[in-house]
């Protein structure tokens, strides 16, 4: 299949993070990758939700949206319709999961972070690209904590990113535009941590089934695509490091 862009399969997009973007929030990260451009903010709050007063541990829950010209033929805000759409909850939900999945919440006390996922432009994969950019946000949010207060451990059990992914025939493409993601045959997004290990496997045979194999390819392109992610994380936000297990 050939690529809108003319990238290789195992290419990304152009990538760039941003950090601090936001002058008010205690982490902030804009990613760039292609057209698709996300901002993320992380919010501390002294406070957990009340099914976790008293236990001594923390909690990281987060909120996606799209701008109403975030695509090409503008859309009506979920405000002014009332209600979020299921799409929506999905997605926030997903992206709560795998930064929890990265975050020793003992350690992080008795404090919840929020984080805000605002896509300022969608060409595929924002869910994905939200992940990446909320744990650098988070991280940030860990750093300015740890500069009031010491973490008695690390915070942090490893970095996290998250790609999107295509089978189209045998090939497959890592980190699908929009037109790519309407096109292939199979639509996978991934979540890993940076030692490999997975927190999330999304997969869906939209045009034809799949087979073990091919699934094996997938994923090492995932963890391929994802390590240079969390290599441009390190660079952009290269002081977290010290709050991470093993850094």
């Amino acid at each position: 299949m050939q690529r809108s862009d003319g990238r290789d399969p195992a290419e990304l997009r152009p990538l760039e993070l941003t950090m601090g973007v936001n002058a008010w929030a205690e982490g902030s990260c804009l990613i760039r990758l292609g057209q698709t451009r996300v901002l993320v903010t992380a919010t501390v709050e002294d406070k957990v939700p009340p099914f976790l007063r008293g236990q001594g541990q923390g909690w990281i829950t987060a909120e996606y949206g799209m701008l109403p010209r975030a695509t090409q033929e503008r859309t009506l805000r979920e405000a002014a319709r009332g209600r979020q759409q299921g799409r929506t909850v999905e997605i926030q939900r997903l992206i709560g999961r795998s930064l929890r999945a990265a975050v020793n919440l003992k350690a992080l006390g008795e404090r919840s972070i929020l984080i805000d996922c605002d896509v300022l432009q969608a060409d595929g994969g924002t869910r994905t690209a939200s992940i990446t950019a909320g744990f650098l946000a988070v991280l940030q949010a860990l750093r300015h904590i740890s500069q009031r207060q010491n973490f008695a451990v690390p915070p942090v059990k490893d970095r996290l990113a998250a790609v999107s992914l295509g089978l189209h025939g045998e090939d497959v493409l890592l980190d699908l535009d929009y037109s790519e993601d309407s096109r292939v045959w199979v639509d996978v997004n991934v979540v890993m941590m940076g030692h490999g290990q997975l927190v999330e496997i999304q997969g869906t045979a939209e045009h034809g089934t799949f087979d073990r194999k091919s699934l094996n390819t997938i994923l090492d392109r995932a963890e391929l695509g994802i390590q240079e992610l969390i290599g441009a994380g390190q660079k952009a936000f290269s002081e977290g490091d010290g709050l991470i297990a093993d850094s």
